[in-house]
């Protein structure tokens, strides 16, 4: 267990100082990405204003929890402030946050969750338990084992089209949470055993030598690593030593910071190695995982005559005599994980030449993290996604949309290929709520061969996109408010046999293939000639008539004169 002191140091861990509300200024650490996890949703964040580094909220990363503060008790002066507050999970069993990098970093990244449970709900007698998983690829369990204890873990890792998801997963054993959560791009050169289907998670990054009250991170460290002072045992067995000289730094491959290779450690004398180790932890299967290890060297005494062995459980890890530069780094490592041991003992041995004990300036050691999981194509993910946004689809609708199985999303089904990525398979979005128009992305999922848009409010007509998903054999627009013609394609389709097409209760939706503009309605111009010409015809009659008996009474009197 971390001694007190070490637990204060992490709980002012990249967030310690004043703070200053952000106004709008210019963001000098524009590409790295630190989220205070649980502010208000209409928070402007804060700056602090030791390293000018920006905290933001989290409500632009995810659209599911809840925000809390911990418990007064454990709000102290000392306390930092991205520690207040924490947001939980109560629902749903994987809860993911989405970052997007800026386009010209990575591809390589440190991300950083941290954690500390500060009795936020009140259930002090249960700490809970879960896990942590990048993208598709599990992490790391998380274990809180104790109320104001800080937690913290650390992945190295590359991050494909352009984002990156970080995601809780209830395991059964207590509510996820999370206290912040940083993405640091990193240079390519940093870490070369981070590639497409591997990273690093961290166990360790200590500097030998360095006060217990004092920890290197932004700006002593350019990417933000932090570096913590090394608290294992027989630390009272060795003899610290430090200067105030600017230490080289001439690996491109890690760029330890000068600060931590100002100090070192050296034995008490040439005949006493230095000795220290770390226990293997078995992973969610059980297993013995591999671990990559890093030593950083430097000499700090000038005209030293200074040469040692370095063996990992007994076995020489370095085939030949180490002799630290003045004033410059080295550093050994390993490309490839030990792994198979269930505690590692590294020992610093020095050469029957050498004058001095031999010195450490510091370390790192990780946990080997396979990440060989396969997401779901490209293409589906944009398209689902594009489609979860549109209609606000809340479910569980977080993270990748297949991967892992045992976490796709609800209402969807894929295609599991043996060789190559999940599909999106069916879809099933029936009485959910939809408004607007149909989305085009949907003709984007290629191998959809299930659609089931009904019972929801949907208007405007059929995209004709959905008439090319040539593996459909099922859409569903029973009870919409859909207007138009039904794409003559779709329609032919379903009369070959090949789509089974449901539209019912459409009433303004068109079906039998031809114009659905109604015919235009004839001119009632004609309707008064029509009315007049019998008046005339009566008229024209009546008069005649009248004519005729004035000429008969007229013929009449003529008679009779």
């Amino acid at each position: 267990m971390a001694t007190r002191w070490l637990l204060m140091l992490l709980l002012g861990l990249g967030i310690s100082g004043s703070v200053l509300q952000v106004h709008g200024q210019v963001d000098k650490l524009a590409s790295f990405i630190s989220i205070d996890c649980g502010l208000p949703e209409n928070s402007a964040g804060y700056v602090q204003n030791t390293t000018n580094m920006r905290f933001i909220g989290d409500a632009g990363f995810i659209d599911a929890g809840t925000n809390h503060n911990i418990s007064a008790e454990y709000i102290t002066p000392a306390l930092a402030w991205g520690w207040h507050t924490v947001r939980s999970f109560p629902t749903g069993v994987r809860n993911c946050y989405t970052l997007r990098p800026i386009a010209s970093a990575g591809p390589t990244y440190l991300l950083r969750a941290m954690f500390m449970y500060g009795n936020y709900d009140g259930l002090n007698r249960r700490l809970p338990i879960f896990d942590i998983y990048l993208g598709v690829n599990y992490w790391s369990t998380v274990n809180i084992n104790a109320t104001d204890m800080p937690l913290l873990m650390e992945v190295i890792a590359y991050v494909h089209g352009g984002t990156v998801q970080v995601c809780l997963v209830n395991t059964g054993s207590g509510t996820p949470f999370i206290s912040n959560l940083n993405l640091r791009p990193l240079k390519k050169t940093l870490y070369p055993q981070v590639n497409a289907t591997q990273g690093l998670v961290l166990i360790t990054r200590s500097s030998f030598g360095t006060k217990k009250n004092v920890r290197y991170g932004y700006p002593d460290d350019p990417y933000d690593r932090v570096w913590l002072p090394w608290t294992m045992p027989h630390s009272d067995k060795w003899l610290e030593i430090s200067t105030a000289d600017n230490v080289e730094d001439n690996l491109e491959s890690f760029e330890v910071p000068s600060a931590v290779m100002r100090t070192a450690i050296t034995a008490a004398n040439t005949s006493s190695p230095i000795r220290f180790s770390w226990d293997a932890v078995r992973n969610a299967d059980h297993h013995i995982p591999g671990y990559i290890w890093m030593l950083y060297f430097a000499e700090l005494q000038r005209d030293a005559v200074r040469e040692f062995y370095i063996t990992v459980n007994g076995e020489l890890a370095y085939p030949r005599v180490m002799t630290p530069l003045y004033l410059a780094t080295d550093a050994i490592y390993g490309r490839q994980p030990d792994d198979g041991f269930d505690r590692y003992d590294i020992s610093l041995n020095a050469t029957a030449n050498s004058t001095l004990p031999p010195i450490i300036n510091g370390v790192e050691v990780f946990l080997l993290l396979p990440t060989t999981g396969v997401a779901t194509v490209l293409q589906d993910a944009s398209a689902i996604t594009a489609v979860r946004d549109k209609y606000r689809v809340k479910k569980n609708w977080m993270g990748d949309p297949c991967m892992p199985r045992k976490f796709a999303w609800d209402g969807l089904s894929c295609n599991y290929a043996i060789s190559g990525p999940p599909t999106v398979k069916s879809l099933n979005l029936s009485s959910m709520g939809l408004s607007g128009n149909i989305s085009s992305s949907f003709g984007d999922l290629k191998g959809l061969q299930y659609l089931d848009l009904s019972r929801n409010n949907l208007t405007g007509s059929i995209p004709d996109t959905l008439s090319q998903l040539s593996s459909l054999t099922l859409l569903d627009l029973t009870g919409n408010r859909l207007t138009g013609e039904i794409p003559s394609m779709l329609l032919k389709r379903s009369q070959d046999g090949f789509l089974t097409l449901r539209y019912n209760n459409n009433p303004e939706l068109c079906s039998n293939g031809n114009s659905c503009v109604p015919p235009k309605k004839k001119s009632n111009s004609m309707v008064p000639v029509y009315v007049a010409i019998p008046i005339v015809v009566v008229l024209v009659i009546l008069l005649l008539l009248v004519l005729l008996i004035c000429m008969r009474r007229r013929r009449q009197g003529e008679r009779l004169d």
